[in-house]
């Protein structure tokens, strides 16, 4: 089982670098803060898988707090980006 944990935690970790391609190069600022959204997600459930592995629970804690930073900083860009109209 830990095998296909590691290949998942691999896997996650690509298609977290290809968020980070479309944050920076996304066409629009909504592109972007749906690159970020994606980022903080694919980053928790990293987050979790780790602590399977490692069989630290603490890590757990981590991913929730790591969840609430994710979402307040989600609702800040996207009341920026209201504000600057969206492009």
């Amino acid at each position: 089982m830990t095998k296909i944990l590691v290949f998942a935690i691999i896997f996650l970790s690509i298609v977290i670098i290809g968020s980070m391609y479309r944050a920076i190069k996304g066409p629009s600022a909504a592109d972007r803060l749906i690159a970020i959204n994606v980022i903080g997600t694919k980053t928790i459930v990293l987050i979790l898988m780790i602590s399977l592995v490692f069989r630290e629970n603490y890590f757990v804690d981590v991913a929730l707090v790591y969840a609430l930073i994710s979402f307040v900083a989600s609702v800040v860009i996207a009341n920026y980006i209201e504000k600057i109209g969206g492009n």
